[in-house]
């Protein structure tokens, strides 16, 4: 099995799906990209059993094939060669893969291409296209907010539910929650799911924006294809929890407020804040706003005074000042939103203008203040 192929073409292309390979694999064969060759198409894939991407590109062969090649050690060896034209000479009884290039060659030994895990068929399956800009998006929106909690396995994942209205992205860790949800993008049935992280981290290192991802799904395994990309996964199992239910519906005090101002303020004065609560308080009278933070341990405070538009009763309530930031930091709105009822009710943040087709909603629980 013999192919030529451009370095710099290969090397792109195994770059983009070995965010897959895992530094601990249960099994060796894991620890290879499987190149197979049909119709003068070359296709590599990697796995670590849950999560399988494959890519495909045309090459010049002969004939068909497939063999597993260590990973680490072919990517080390692409990465030092300029661009130019690469012939792999593959023996298929010794599995010995020969690399030669213009002033050289490498040698190595591959593994058994049928060693190496089937992608599982999708069976019931049912599909939807959407553009990968919307679904980038819905992931650099919801990412930041799933939990890290091995024992609540269902929330370290993006909750995906598809209806013919809309779809609706909701990530949770308990503490801080973000629903985004797009009314141009629309299901024939309705379903949900959930999606871990590695998965999705791979899709917004290689999701352009421009392409269109066709998702296809089923109980147990999720299909994205797009450009020239495949990607598996397994669907974590579990129901996910009501996150309706834990969205306040009367807020009565709102503050509206320019988001870049509020972000920076929090910023300063988080740094005085305890370190182990990151506790700020935000003091809210009339048409000011007083963000404080203290560590009583070390006798450090800080405070600042804003303007802002707010309407509702005056109001002391306390969060932690990480998650709030991270939630201003994924939003891109001039200004914010933040709606309250108690200081001892969740919050809920949300931009004071959006396109006409998303709608997203963040909420941060908030702290005790120690009187």
């Amino acid at each position: 099995m013999n192919f030529v192929i451009s370095s710099a073409s290969l090397l792109k292309h195994l770059q983009g799906i070995s965010g897959v390979l895992s530094t601990s694999n249960a099994l060796p064969i894991l620890d290879n990209f499987l190149f197979e060759i049909n119709d003068g198409q070359l296709s590599v894939s990697a796995s670590d059993l849950e999560t399988t991407m494959r890519t495909t590109m045309e090459v010049e062969a002969k004939e068909e094939g497939k063999i597993a090649i260590p990973a680490k050690l072919l990517l080390d060896v692409l990465k030092n060669l300029p661009d130019q034209p690469c012939t792999f000479l593959v023996d298929m009884d010794t599995l010995a893969v020969e690399i030669a290039y213009d002033n050289g060659k490498s040698k190595m030994v591959g593994y058994n291409g049928d060693e190496f895990p089937r992608t599982p068929e999708l069976e019931n399956s049912s599909s939807i296209r959407i553009s990968g800009e919307i679904v980038a998006n819905a992931i650099n929106k919801t990412l930041f907010a799933t939990g890290v909690d091995d024992l609540r396995p269902v929330m370290s994942g993006v909750f995906c539910q598809f209806s013919p209205e809309n779809i609706t992205f909701v990530a949770t860790d308990a503490h801080k929650l973000v629903r985004y949800t797009r009314t141009d993008s629309q299901a024939d049935g309705s379903s949900a799911f959930i999606l871990p992280k590695k998965p999705l981290n791979l899709l917004k290192t290689n999701l352009k924006g421009d392409e269109e991802v066709q998702l296809e799904y089923n109980d147990s395994n999720a299909v994205f294809r797009f450009n020239d990309i495949v990607l598996v996964c397994r669907l974590i199992d579990g129901k996910y929890p009501n996150y309706e239910a834990v969205i306040p519906k009367e807020n009565p005090n709102v503050l509206t407020i320019d988001r870049v101002q509020f972000l920076g303020s929090i910023k300063r004065v988080s740094i005085f804040a305890n370190k182990t609560t990151h506790q700020i308080k935000l003091k809210l009278a009339g048409s000011e706003l007083s963000l404080s933070a203290e560590d009583i341990d070390f006798a450090n405070e800080a405070n600042e005074r804003l303007t802002c538009n707010y309407s509702g009763e005056d109001l002391e309530i306390g969060f932690n000042s990480r998650f709030l930031m991270e939630m201003l930091n994924n939003l891109e709105s001039n200004e914010v939103r933040l709606e309250m009822s108690a200081p001892n009710r969740a919050g809920l943040l949300m931009p004071s203008e959006h396109g006409e087709d998303e709608d997203i909603l963040m909420l941060v629980m908030p702290v005790m203040l120690n009187r």
